[in-house]
């Protein structure tokens, strides 16, 4: 489970961590980050009210009157910044999300639903919206600092950190707003978008552990379902799931070793990363040794919700990118060079998994045993998400067959000879189809050549 380093241009593996699930639950959420913000500003605000308290106290003592009447004049000039800020935040919050709204409705119908996911993750959208929420808020709590008292000698309070506090939220606010406009704009570029779900599809990948079991899992007769190449013991208990139906997001990997090993047994999830459950599907498999009390809180090791995520799922990024190309395939929206745009992309992801073993991750625990079997797609199933649905929709684009020809030409000199046998059928297949549909024998053999721009 250590670090390491890849040669083929993968992003470095990290050890699983006991919050790992969390983060990324929280990343999908859009609360947090403005909860922690407006709670940080209370406890900000709270100091710089002590700091003011100070400075006022300090200047008394010193038997200073004219600065603390200078710095009454300095506090009621800014107090009229501060209430134009006050009335014009919110307005500003307003206006900014409503287009960044319209922007996600046309992203999701020009590209794929499931790439909201990705304005609803972005760390600048949330920065944003969080440091607007805490000007606004910074801005009132400042208002309530301000004395009518405007006699030097006795005014309670003077909100001179406050109000300097709040002019750095706006200038903050402005910096963050002209990265968000950026950003926004980024993700309404196909090419930005079809490279952010490559790069966080490769860190899948790299995150899952070099040890790895046979290619492909097959039954062996007594319904376990693990993987040929993996020796198991039998299979004792199962335990179901209870919870509400749902897609399966992730399981605490870190919790499920700890359980397994301390119970003296190994877990199988029997499901995939991505699999529809519902209550009563058998979810963990229990090989080695009896189920255990301790056992009985696997239930609470998996993670259940609407949609699929990143985090755990090595064909979530095959499944967004075959989307899009399949969008712009469509007679609605006609755009072949988008789908190309996502083919090279299919491309690469499956190139870099081409000499990697897949099938069933073995998580270990300290010791090196064997406690989690955790199943991933073989490399059959990756090749066939990611041209199967594409190949039957492009034969009427020539730009596109081209495209998928170089780039399975490309993936048949990249793997090892036994995983040639799909590359093969799908190019097979797309000749074949190809042929039965373009009259024109020019047309069909400009269709048929290979080329990794389609038409240049």
């Amino acid at each position: 489970m250590g670090d390491w380093k890849t040669t083929d241009g993968l992003p470095r593996r990290r050890r699983h961590r006991a919050l790992s699930p969390w983060r990324e639950h929280l990343r999908d959420t859009f609360w947090f980050a403005p909860t922690a913000a407006l709670v940080l500003v209370f406890v900000v605000w709270s100091a710089a009210t002590a700091a003011d308290d100070a400075i006022l106290t300090a200047l008394r003592d010193s038997g200073d009157e004219d600065a603390v009447s200078d710095l009454l004049g300095i506090a009621e000039d800014a107090k009229t910044v501060v209430t134009t800020i006050s009335a014009a935040m919110m307005t500003f919050i307003g206006v900014v999300f409503s287009i960044s709204l319209v922007a996600v409705q046309m992203a999701a119908g020009q590209f794929s639903p499931r790439v909201v996911r990705i304005f609803v993750r972005s760390r600048i959208t949330k920065a944003t919206f969080a440091v607007f929420l805490a000007t606004f808020v910074q801005s009132l709590l400042v208002l309530t600092s301000y004395d009518s008292q405007r006699d030097p000698a006795l005014v309670a309070s003077i909100p001179l950190v406050q109000s300097v506090l709040t002019l750095i939220l706006v200038g903050l606010s402005v910096v963050l707003f002209v990265m968000y406009v950026n950003s926004t704009l980024r993700l309404m570029r196909v090419a930005h978008v079809v490279d952010l779900i490559t790069r966080e599809a490769l860190r899948v990948v790299a995150n899952m552990p070099l040890d790895v079991s046979a290619e492909e899992p097959v039954g062996t007769g007594t319904g376990s379902g693990y993987s040929s190449g993996l020796d198991l013991a039998p299979e004792t208990a199962r335990f179901a799931h209870h919870g509400r139906a749902g897609v399966l997001r992730d399981v605490d990997i870190v919790r499920l070793v700890r359980m397994a090993r301390q119970s003296g047994v190994v877990l199988r999830l029997v499901p995939r990363i991505g699999d529809f459950v519902v209550p009563g599907t058998p979810v963990f498999a229990v090989h080695g040794g009896p189920a255990t009390k301790a056992l009985r809180a696997l239930s609470f090791q998996v993670s259940v919700g609407a949609e699929r995520t990143f985090h755990q799922d090595l064909g979530f990024g095959l499944r967004q990118l075959s989307d899009i190309a399949l969008r712009a395939l469509s007679p609605a929206v006609n755009d072949p060079t988008t789908a190309v745009q996502a083919v090279d992309r299919i491309v690469q992801f499956l190139s870099s998994v081409a000499r990697r073993p897949l099938g069933a991750l073995l998580h270990r625990d300290r010791r090196g045993a064997v406690r989690l079997v955790q199943p991933v797609p073989g490399w059959t199933e990756l090749v066939d998400l990611g041209f199967t649905e594409i190949r039957g929709c492009a034969v009427s684009s020539p730009q596109v067959t081209r495209r998928l020809l170089a780039g399975l030409d490309d993936l048949l000199a990249a793997v090892p000879e036994d995983r040639r046998a799909p590359l093969v059928r799908h190019r097979t297949l797309l000749t074949q189809a190809v042929e039965r549909t373009v009259p024109q024998a020019a047309d069909r053999a400009f269709a048929l050549h290979p080329d990794r721009q389609g038409i240049g």
